[in-house]
């Protein structure tokens, strides 16, 4: 069977590093976007100049319309979908809760949480039986975020009890649904937040003294969707260095 993998949020960081590696394996990768298209299509670049086999394709996934035609296209172009990456979230600044407005908490778990509801739906309504998802979810879920991201935490938080629910779900079909749970990766979303050097600063906080790479939580992501994790569904690793 053609393995065929559409990983959101796969132009940069966690999700670029995950459709490369995922591509040296063996699957045709979309590269899926919502507005850096510069930085997806040189995912793809990196990966056809090896030998694999890629494409980008812009779609905001908080949107059922665009959901729907980025599954249209991957089949069109690759057959149906038979694995899932949903990476694809946003974060804002540092903030107190109190002092959010209800615009910013919204959009959070409009990109984070029902971006992986569309896509999961999508997915399983495609695919009667086997399948593998990997949720991208964040250790911010059992810790709070307190002072920094509340809000991404809590989006965070509902994404794992999505991956818990729908892998009960699904489960009888051969669909498995696991997660991954990182922590002080070093990616630009930190610079979204306002802090770039966030994971340097809180280094020695951290039981095996650094950060992560996103290469390390791709390799957590390939497992889970591969045959060797085929007895493991409604599963959390986190990635955090022992927090």
């Amino acid at each position: 069977m053609n393995k065929v993998v559409i990983v959101t949020g796969g132009g940069r960081g966690i999700g670029a590093a995950t459709a490369k590696l995922l591509a040296s394996r063996g699957y045709a990768v979309c590269v899926n976007y919502r507005s850096d298209a510069k930085s997806a299509e040189a995912v793809v670049a990196e990966i056809t100049a090896l030998g694999g086999q890629a494409f980008s394709y812009q779609a905001d996934v908080s949107k059922e319309t665009d959901v729907v035609a980025l599954f249209d296209v991957t089949e069109k172009t690759y057959g149906h979908a038979t694995h899932l990456v949903n990476n694809a979230g946003i974060l804002y600044p540092q903030s107190c809760l109190a002092d959010m407005d209800v615009e910013r908490f919204n959009k959070v778990m409009l990109s984070n949480v029902t971006s992986c509801f569309l896509c999961s739906r999508e997915f399983i309504n495609r695919n009667k039986s086997t399948g593998a998802i990997v949720n991208v979810s964040s250790v911010a879920s059992r810790t709070g975020s307190p002072f920094e991201y509340i809000d991404y935490a809590a989006s965070k938080g509902a994404m794992d009890s999505l991956t818990k629910g729908l892998s009960l779900e699904v489960a009888a079909q051969g669909i498995r649904v696991n997660s991954v749970r990182p922590g002080f990766i070093y990616t630009d979303m930190h610079a979204d937040g306002g802090e770039p050097n966030r994971v340097d600063r809180l280094a020695p906080q951290i039981p095996l003294q650094r950060g992560g790479t996103p290469d390390e939580v791709a390799n957590a992501i390939a497992w889970l969707l591969s045959d060797e994790a085929s007895y493991v569904t409604g599963s959390f690793i986190d990635l955090a260095g022992g927090k």
